[in-house]
């Protein structure tokens, strides 16, 4: 029993729709190693904050809501960087298979320790946000350099772990052909990844960055026009 384990927690959503396959309970962790210029939670960042809880008491809130999971939901941790908490996260996986609800890990991928290849092990998905497609954009917009992203990715490969590559498309910056084309390459590369998901990118985050007395990296860039993310949708094949 992992009862004296805790882990600092940002927020729960009890029915999200947005964070995996199906209808999921969602943890949101406090804490990230990133500073991402598209970051819409930098609330997050501060691995101080947060409310602490052991696995057992998450699990026992999502137990709640398991009857509107259906075959496809279940629980859903993201972040922040869970990476940063693995410990936490594997002990809360490893309680979600034992009350059979599917785990899903939306993660950078910017971190790969032997802790972090054990949560894995009970990990039925992972989230996949590959930012940008090139060193360049990852240097100046995230704060890591991509090769670590790309690691990560080929051990999610290689243990045959199903991944959802996801990308926020951000207009003048990732909004072109030659993202799309190199996205598309790297899904033909990486079997594991049988989906994929553009996301429009949105500043509705601007009133936490004014609250934080922050400045927002893309506050000056205009929001993506759904439309134009569709068919960048339909140009991955998916």
């Amino acid at each position: 029993m992992s009862t004296h384990l805790k882990g600092n927690i940002h927020s729960v959503q009890s029915l999200g729709t947005l964070d995996g396959p199906g209808v999921r309970f969602v943890v949101f962790m406090q804490g990230c190693n990133l500073r991402c210029s598209c970051c819409h939670n930098p609330d997050t960042w501060d691995m101080a904050g947060g409310t602490q809880y052991t696995p057992e008491q998450i699990i026992n809130k999502a137990i709640r809501y398991k009857d509107y999971f259906g075959k496809d939901g279940g629980l859903t941790v993201s972040g922040g960087e869970p990476l940063l908490q693995a410990e936490f996260v594997y002990e809360l996986f490893k309680l979600c298979h034992e009350n059979d609800i599917n785990t899903c890990l939306d993660t950078s991928g910017s971190i790969l320790t032997d802790t972090a290849k054990t949560l894995l092990s009970q990990t039925d998905r992972v989230l996949l946000d590959i930012k940008y497609t090139t060193d360049e954009l990852y240097l100046k917009h995230v704060g890591c350099d991509m090769s670590k992203v790309m690691a990560f990715l080929d051990y999610l490969n290689k243990e045959k772990i199903p991944t959802t590559l996801r990308q926020v498309i951000v207009p003048t910056v990732n909004d072109n052909e030659a993202n799309i084309h190199a996205l598309k390459e790297i899904i033909k590369k990486y079997p594991c990844i049988d989906k994929a998901e553009l996301l429009p990118f949105r500043k509705i985050c601007q009133v936490k960055y004014d609250d934080m007395e922050l400045t927002f990296p893309f506050g000056h860039l205009p929001e993506a026009n759904k439309n134009d993310t569709d068919k960048m949708q339909k140009r991955l094949g998916f």
